[in-house]
Parts: C-alpha cells; structure tokens; sequence
C-alpha cells in the first residue's frame, strides 16, 4: 500500500537553472536494441565526444546497473520491468540535476520503453534502436551469453527464448552491424544540435 504522507518538496533551484549553469539543455538518450548490439559501444563513443564539446554527461549500463541499484532483481519478465522502471527513475533524476543521460539497456519490451518515454517527458527522451541482426549479435557474443543460452545454461534470453518487441517510432535507428560508432555519435550529436536554439536538447 502507497504511504498518504509522502508529499513532493519544491526546491529553489529548478532544472532550468542547472541546464544554465552548464550551459547545455538536459535530455535522455535511451539506447534500446539486442545483447551485443552496439549499444554500450556507442554511448561510450557518444559521451567522448559530448565530454569534449564540454557537455556534462553520464552513461547508465545494463551491467553496472544490475551490479548495484538492480542487484536484488532477477531476470524474469517481472524482474525486467522493474529493472527499465528503476533506471527511467534515476535518468529523471539525473536529467533533473541538468546532465545529458545515456541509457543502454536492452529493455526489450515497449510498454516500459513507453512509460520511460513519459516520465521523462517525449520533449527530453530520445530512443536509438540498435538494429543489429541477432545472428550478428550472436557472432559477437562479447559476453558469451548466446552461447550459454544455446547450451542450455542460460534461460530468459532475448531475442531466443525471451522475446525482444522492437521499436515502432524510435527517433534514431543505427544499423549495428556496418554503421561507425564514432561516426554514428557524431551524427547523432550534429542532429540534436541543429534544432532552433529554443528547442534544442543540447
């Protein structure tokens, strides 16, 4: 049951203040896309590259995150969508505290891609869809997880025994098995640099 005596705080200084102090606007990068994708890759290319245009930044990982905030969680479906909730929980609050956030996270559903995109706010959520094909992925296999799963030592596997429900509208999609990650994160970059000063994200 919901505690009634939970009542949020106003506090001076707004999100519209810290986005002016670092000089940039904040905003939810959301990477979503196959184990072995490229996700992680290209946050990280991303982030070098708005580190050295000055932009205050910070990349959520499937991985670290479940090393700690997630640790407790397991990888059935349930385990999985209250993993997506915690995550589009911190983004908020780190977009809140003015930075640019990276997500990647295989988030495999669109009902908790969807809500991410709510509670953060459409205006300052953007989703790029890794489209790497899963045989590709499975050639990768940088964590050796698609060969566990085939042998049988790992169950809930996306994309073979657990479904992955692509993207329907996703703002960017990058195919991950021929497209440059650094030249991805700086068209990235460019195109949400590009909008009118009023609008821009960064």
């Amino acid at each position: 049951m919901r505690d009634t005596n939970i009542f949020a705080q106003n506090f001076s200084i707004t999100r519209d203040d810290r986005q002016r102090l670092n000089g940039h606007s904040a905003v939810v990068i959301w990477m979503t896309g196959l184990s072995g994708a490229g996700k992680s890759t290209l946050a990280d290319a991303l982030e070098r590259q708005l580190h050295a245009k000055g932009k205050h930044s910070y990349i959520l990982d499937g991985d670290n995150i479940r090393g700690g905030l997630s640790k407790d969680l397991d990888f059935s479906e349930a385990g999985r969508v209250e993993n997506i909730r915690r995550v589009a929980e911190v983004a908020k609050l780190m977009m809140d505290a003015g930075l640019v956030v990276i997500t990647s996270f295989i988030s495999p559903f669109r009902a908790d891609r969807e809500m991410a995109r709510e509670l953060i706010g459409s205006d300052r959520f953007v989703e790029v869809y890794l489209n790497t094909p899963i045989a590709v992925c499975e050639q990768r296999d940088p964590k050796s997880l698609y060969k566990k799963a085939r042998a049988g030592q790992l169950a809930q596997m996306t994309g073979l025994s657990s479904p992955y429900e692509e993207p329907l509208c996703p703002d960017f999609v990058v195919d991950g098995a021929r497209d440059n990650p650094e030249v991805v994160a700086e068209l990235l970059l460019t195109k949400l640099l590009i909008v009118p000063p009023q609008e821009a994200v960064l």
